[in-house]
């Protein structure tokens, strides 16, 4: 079960990480863990845009088995690539001439010669980092291809030795081109944003670099322009394609206070923007960081293998060696044979494909999620979510809107509904607080005009007072009403039974009316509630609301269980007993009060468009369209990625295995160890976990 700790991010110190058959040593200050601490402040996605399209090449990350020069990420220039095919064809042609010379003709010192020139070819990277690996102590692939080249030249074997080294050049080309699916998706990220924008300054439009724009700036979006910044709209309305940010499939309609992301694409109206984060604070930006940096934090299968990497190696070249010896000197048998033998041994038990087979799928799930406008922060809540046994839900803009609307206005004292949606309206358009909004919105669909408030006092806790002609108004809780015998109880019981939040509006002399509103539940909310009970997951809702309102969205939505009345540290203590009953609790919330009980939860969720900064950074995995459907798609997603991931261990362990026991046995030559136990397998192990991602589409 996945645990989160809280832990101050300036101790956190560098820490190793062991490329299983490479033995690399990647330095990297693992910072994820940060984000469970309950800090605003805690920022993990550092350098612009322009730094992070200069940093692409020489940050990238590599996959777990780097002796297959297998750089995920790395962005291949079609120089680089033209390059690889002229020594493929050059090596070709010198191979396919020894061949001929070798067993046509009787000339067999050109023969070893040209097979010397395919190996300086096809050999001159792999060799010296072979060289160089053993003398610091480490046996990568490059090291066991080097062996097996050395030996085959000294048992006059050349064509053998020049096959390997020349398929094993193959082998990392093609490699390096079947993962080019994961390196276009982040060059297609970094395409997304543009590097300029026009903001509109002291009455000109002056064309910027996007690295200098800074919150409060206005930028200008015209008709087909990419969106360059994180924004909210002040001018205009336009509809605006941001698939890539939220997957939703067709374009939004924006309107004055709507929000806008980086990297999305505007239609046919024009907009003007005022900046709310810098260019390398965006949305885009961080996707970006994320699926780059999505291998820094592994997996507990990932993990696994790691650990099972520092016996592997050793035991392999230790059994290559017994292989090698014990044949010749104890049984008397030919030494050249069981070289050769040791040799096929030692290429096709590289563990390459055990290796990249966990890191490749989990990027491939991390991205295909990101496709879907969700942001998943590493694999280990990849895998996590499919061991989910109770799922806990925020109520307020999560399991509902967020967004209060008036349903009912209940005279009293003969006083009329006009009257007193005038009262209420204009008192509240003095505060700032969501019941007030709703008012206030009310009150102007409505076409009511508002009267000038007098000696307006907020009466903290409580409610509002102020005067309208001379005459003193409240409004507010009941508390704000404590003594007055006229209080409804019956009208208030029956709107907070119907999950209603109630407000009560009086003069000095008595009550003139009860106001009813509501939080609206999301359309998904029923769908997604009831296919997780049908997965066998405990639904639960936490909320500070009355037990009337959560009483009434809980029989609204079928939920197993709910707790109203909450404050943040009370929706921790929940989270944590929870923990303590089920084998793995994931949380879903959008607020500042969310924060705690995500970052403790084995997998925090949050709501990427409504929800606040803290509830986004805390959270391990943010659903950019608040479309909480997504949620199953989720642990859908994590199944099907760790089915391929056992597809691919259980496959590489297999076919090596029989491999070894093959070439032990003499079944296997060293060309064939390359091209299936090494080349084929990887490339198969790499390709298996793509479809993650087209099944994604599907």
């Amino acid at each position: 079960m996945a645990q989160k700790n809280e832990i101050d991010p300036e101790k956190i110190p560098a820490q190793k990480t062991d490329n299983f058959c490479c033995s690399h040593n990647h330095e990297a200050g693992i910072k994820d863990q940060a984000y469970k601490t309950f800090k605003p402040e805690i920022k993990e996605f550092s350098g612009t845009q322009r730094n992070i399209k200069k940093k692409h090449n020489q940050n990238d990350i590599e996959s777990s088995c780097g002796c297959c020069a297998a750089d995920l990420f790395e962005e291949k220039e079609p120089a680089k690539r033209r390059k690889h095919i002229y020594i493929i064809s050059i090596s070709a042609l010198i191979f396919i001439l020894g061949l001929y010379f070798n067993f046509f003709t009787t000339y067999k010192l050109p023969s070893e010669i040209l097979f010397l020139m395919v190996v300086a070819l096809s050999g001159y990277k792999s060799i010296p980092q072979g060289i160089k690996s053993f003398f610091k102590g480490k046996f990568n692939i490059n090291f066991l291809v080097t062996i097996a080249v050395v030996g085959a030249f000294l048992i006059g074997e050349g064509a053998e030795g020049a096959s390997v080294i020349f398929l094993f050049y193959i082998a990392e080309f093609l490699e390096e081109r079947a993962g080019e699916r994961a390196r276009n998706s982040i060059g297609a990220l970094l395409k997304l944003a543009p590097e300029t924008a026009t903001i509109k300054k002291n009455n000109q439009k002056l064309e910027v670099n996007v690295e200098t724009i800074e919150p409060g700036d206005i930028v200008v979006i015209r008709p087909g322009d990419k969106i360059p910044v994180d924004g909210l709209v002040i001018e205009g309305n336009s509809d605006v394609n941001q698939a890539h940010i939220t997957g939703e499939s067709i374009p939004v309609t924006k309107v004055e206070g709507s929000k806008v992301f980086a990297g999305t694409l505007n239609g046919e109206g024009y907009l003007e923007v005022q900046v709310t984060k810098k260019s390398d604070e965006t949305i885009i930006s961080k996707i970006i960081k994320l699926v780059k940096d999505s291998r820094l934090k592994k997996s507990k299968t990932e993990a696994f293998i790691d650990r099972f990497a520092n016996y592997y190696t050793p035991l392999v070249i230790g059994m290559a060696l017994i292989v090698a010896t014990v044949p010749h000197f104890i049984l008397g048998l030919s030494f050249d044979t069981w070289f050769y033998r040791a040799l096929v041994l030692l290429v096709v038990s590289c563990p390459c494909a055990l290796a990249i087979s966990t890191p490749i799928s989990m990027v491939s799930g991390i991205t295909a999620a990101s496709r879907k406008g969700i942001l998943i922060k590493s694999g280990e809540y990849v895998e996590e979510m499919q061991n989910i046994e109770a799922m806990v839900f925020d109520k307020t803009g999560t399991l509902t809107r967020g967004k209060l609307e008036i349903t009912d206005i209940i005279p009293l004292n003969n006083y009329s509904l006009p009257e007193i949606s005038q009262i209420a309206a204009s008192l509240e358009s003095k505060s700032k607080h969501p019941l007030a909004q709703a008012m206030v919105n009310y009150a102007q669909e409505s076409n009511i005009k508002l009267k000038e408030i007098k000696e307006f006092e907020s009466i903290t806790g409580k409610g509002l007072k102020g005067k309208i002609n001379n005459k003193p108004f409240y409004i507010g809780k009941k508390s704000l009403f404590a003594d007055n015998i006229e209080y409804p109880d019956e009208i208030i019981e029956k709107l907070e039974n119907e999950g209603k939040t109630t407000i009560i509006l009086g003069n000095d002399h008595h009550l003139i009316g009860v106001i009813g509103l509501s939080d609206k539940i999301r359309d998904t909310s029923i769908n997604t509630i009831s296919q997780l009970k049908s997965r066998g997951i405990k639904t639960i809702m936490l909320t500070g609301d009355n037990q009337g309102t959560a009483r009434a969205v809980k029989e609204k939505l079928a939920l197993d269980e709910y707790y109203s009345g909450l404050l943040p540290e009370d929706k921790v203590k929940i989270v944590e007993k929870l923990s303590s009953k089920y084998r793995s609790v994931a949380m879903i919330g959008d607020g500042v009060n969310d924060a705690p009980a995500l970052a403790r939860s084995n997998v925090g969720i949050a709501m990427g468009i409504n929800g606040s900064d803290v509830a986004i950074e805390t959270a391990d995995i943010t659903l950019m369209n608040d479309d909480l459907s997504k949620v199953d798609y989720l642990i859908n997603l994590s199944k099907k990625t760790m089915a391929i991931v056992k597809q691919n261990v259980y496959t590489s362990i297999l076919i090596k295995t029989s491999l070894a026991i093959l070439a032990i046995f003499g079944f296997v030559p060293l060309w064939m160890g390359v091209l299936v136990g090494d080349m084929g397998l990887s490339i198969a192990v790499i390709l298996n976990a793509y479809r993650i991602g087209n099944k994604t589409r599907k």
